[in-house]
């Protein structure tokens, strides 16, 4: 099956007869506005509860852990999912939020027609897209979804010290920079960031209308951040493996390879008793 672009204009789904189209939430405020207001036939996934595996213990792989593969992969024959369908997922934070980490989950799984809609909600309201209100029910799946094993790359908190002192890797940090600079920190407990991490917010993905970057342009800006640094020597990270899912989608939208994923992410690190780069102390 071949490959195609990891993003979709509004304009060009609008062409599209047979989709399945999810509205990724993630967010407290998500299934109210969810039941309130989307995309007309499009279906509700769940960061939580459905893309994450949540622990009582946040230094135990973060706030947002992946599910196992056989969890997930139920979870996506309990959405109609099945392996030959073309999946359009959008969010209402640009991509930046859920729908960016489903499309990540979708790709490590093996799935291939599996694209984000470029400005999300946002964008869609723009072009008069039909919604509806209320719950919309997945439509039963022919068979169940079945996943070996997640193939894009991760990385664990090991992994990630053990770059955090190796001047070959690069730790990417795609946090606001108030929050890389450790001048705020509204979620996590502890202000800062890993050491030797550089600081790519995800917000330069985009341009001033929330729409992803040309990938040309997309591909310089990394280029000129990584050098000649493979994938496998690039750690990607946020709070809490959410986001960054957003950095990576950019980067396969400018055709790169994906680097690492660190999902536990500064909600695991700054738990763990690991050093950390906080004001007064760089």
């Amino acid at each position: 099956m071949v490959r195609i672009k990891p993003i979709i204009d509004i304009q060009e789904l609008l062409k599209l007869n047979d989709v399945l189209l999810f509205d990724a939430g993630g967010s407290p405020e998500s299934k109210g506005r969810y039941e309130s207001e989307h995309l007309q036939g499009a279906v509700y996934v769940d960061l939580d509860t459905q893309l994450s595996h949540i622990q009582s213990d946040d230094s135990n792989g973060g706030r947002h852990p992946l599910p196992d593969t056989g969890a997930f992969a139920r979870t996506l024959t309990e959405l109609g999912i099945s392996k030959n369908r073309h999946i359009v997922i959008y969010d209402d934070k640009n991509g930046s939020n859920a729908a960016g980490r489903f499309w990540w989950m979708l790709r490590s799984a093996g799935h291939e027609w599996v694209q984000v809609l470029n400005g999300g909600l946002a964008e869609a309201k723009k072009h008069n897209v039909p919604l509806q209100s209320g719950w919309v029910a997945p439509h039963a799946a022919p068979e169940p979804y079945h996943i070996e094993q997640w193939n894009l790359p991760l990385a664990l908190i090991d992994e990630v010290e053990t770059a955090s002192q190796d001047p070959n890797s690069i730790i990417v940090d795609v946090r606001s920079k108030e929050r890389y600079d450790g001048i705020t920190e509204p979620i996590d407990l502890i202000a800062g960031h890993i050491p030797a991490a550089i600081n790519i917010p995800f917000t330069e993905n985009m341009d001033d209308r929330g729409l992803f970057l040309p990938p040309d342009e997309i591909k310089k800006l990394y280029r000129s951040r990584f050098g000649e640094s493979e994938a496998q020597k690039v750690i990607v990270h946020c709070g809490s493996g959410v986001t960054a899912c957003h950095t990576l989608l950019a980067l396969a939208h400018a055709e790169m390879n994906i680097p690492k994923l660190y999902v536990g992410s500064w909600s695991e690190w700054s738990r763990n008793q690991k050093k950390m780069i906080r004001p007064g102390n760089s």
